[in-house]
């Protein structure tokens, strides 16, 4: 069976209050239509195609990624007309599967479920029961259950307005019958709207069954017209994903001051998370591995027991097995850690490898360095590595000791063994073993006194 999935996404999205197009607001750091899409691209077989109208050309471009056929709605005229935009699109042997670029967290299984429902004789329609079902289409159905019809709540009368079944807009159909009645739409209601909601009357009249299901929560088919909508569906999100680490063996501190948006790509045990970690991006994280508060993670590989304590940002790092980050600690890109490293509080590291055992444990910037194996650098110790246009390396050779607030020039080679003295500045290679500093000379001054502020008259 093959599927064309049409999401509509070409709304403005007025009260977002936003010059940004509502499908483009985020969730967990991804666009709605980009949860959307993800969902539908899961399916097998299946073809994507977007309707686009208000900003299409700031979405097409934010979503250059998304392997679908954008398809533009000049004028919204309403969901029935957005879907005439695709119909020539559709073949007659599809199942026709209709989306909604801001209703993000609807779930593979609800979609799966629903396509499994459609055949040449029925037509398969989400729906949901709401305590207020205010502003929503209302299923009307007849005395032996059967759905009749779908009223929008404008047009509804007062009795259909008390009724609690409502239209979620999702549905599945094949391709030949929803071109037929696509054709058939027009626009005498209140709105003056072509309404997708009328096929179901169609179907109807054509003697096809319309075969409802229900998603598991309301959540899973609200969508997003505001901020405090977006905020909402933003917590069921984490909600969702703080569940999964628990039932995988996470220790979260917790739950709802957890924040996971990207992927955990391998996960170890007895992990355990303090509170406000955001977690964004590809991440691997090991077993006996402990992150403290206020710590932000990105892109990043962690060995098994590895501590992370409060306050540190990590984005694009490696940190090998039985390492200690923090507190108040960053690894930027491209920093590498081997095992047993430490680094400490206000210590940044830059595009550098740091050989197993090494320590930079206070106030010290290391970047586009080459850190060997059992190195100590001291406090307040920074690579020069900048000169204004281009970057040098710094190549520190296992066991060298760093004394504090040194300055290494770079391009500079601390060889093995050796030794920084403290307050130096080091701009050339230092040998093996050997001591190595630059100080200006220390003078004491005689009878000197300190000044003093002159009173006013």
């Amino acid at each position: 069976m093959k599927i064309t999935t049409i999401i509509l996404a070409a709304g403005k999205g007025t009260r977002m209050r936003s010059e940004l197009p509502k499908i483009l607001h985020k969730i967990a750091n991804r666009a709605l239509l980009q949860h959307v899409y993800d969902t539908a691209n899961q399916l097998q077989n299946n073809t994507v195609k977007i309707v686009i109208g208000h900003g299409a050309e700031q979405v097409k471009s934010t979503l250059k990624n998304l392997e679908a056929d954008w398809i533009e709605q000049k004028q919204q005229l309403g969901t029935g007309h957005a879907v005439q935009q695709a119909s020539d699109q559709i073949s007659d042997a599809d199942t026709v599967l209709i989306l909604y670029g801001d209703v993000p967290l609807l779930k593979l299984a609800t979609v799966k479920s629903l396509i499994d429902s459609v055949n040449d004789r029925s037509l398969a329609l989400l729906t949901v029961n709401l305590a207020n079902p205010s502003g929503y289409g209302r299923i009307v159905r007849n005395a032996a259950g059967q759905v009749e019809k779908i009223v929008e709540e404008k047009d509804a009368t007062t009795g259909e307005k008390q009724v609690n079944e409502v239209n979620t807009g999702i549905m599945a159909v094949q391709g030949r019958q929803l071109k037929k009645w696509l054709s058939r739409l027009n626009n005498s209601n209140a709105q003056g709207e072509y309404y997708l909601t009328d096929v179901i009357e169609m179907a109807v009249a054509d003697q096809i069954n319309i075969v409802t299901s229900q998603p598991e929560t309301e959540d899973e088919v609200l969508g997003v017209n505001n901020r405090i909508q977006l905020s909402h569906l933003e917590r069921v999100y984490q909600q969702e994903q703080a569940n999964s680490l628990m039932e995988l063996g996470v220790t979260l501190k917790d739950p709802m001051r957890f924040d996971q948006r990207g992927s955990i790509e391998s996960l170890g045990q007895d992990i355990e998370i303090d509170i406000n970690v955001i977690l964004e991006g590809k991440n691997s994280i090991g077993s006996n591995v402990k992150i403290g508060a206020n710590t932000q993670i990105k892109n990043t590989i962690i060995g098994d027991n590895v501590e992370i304590l409060a306050n540190c940002v990590i984005e694009g790092a490696v940190i090998g097995q039985g390492s200690r980050i923090g507190p108040y600690a960053r690894l930027r890109p491209d920093s590498v850690l081997a095992e047993d490293v430490h680094i400490g509080n206000f210590v940044e590291i830059k595009k550098s490898t740091v050989a197993a055992g090494s320590k930079i444990n206070h106030l010290s910037y290391i970047g586009d360095a080459t850190v060997g194996s059992k190195v100590n650098v001291g406090a307040g110790t920074i690579t020069c590595n900048y000169d204004g246009v281009n970057k040098f390396r710094t190549v520190i050779e296992d066991g060298a000791f760093i004394g504090s607030n040194s300055q290494l020039v770079a391009p500079v080679t601390i060889r093995k063994n050796a030794t920084i003295g403290a307050g130096s500045t080091i701009t050339k290679d230092s040998p093996e073993n050997q001591l190595t500093l630059s100080r200006a000379k220390q003078v004491s001054i005689a009878g000197w006194q300190r000044p003093v502020k002159k009173e006013k008259n």
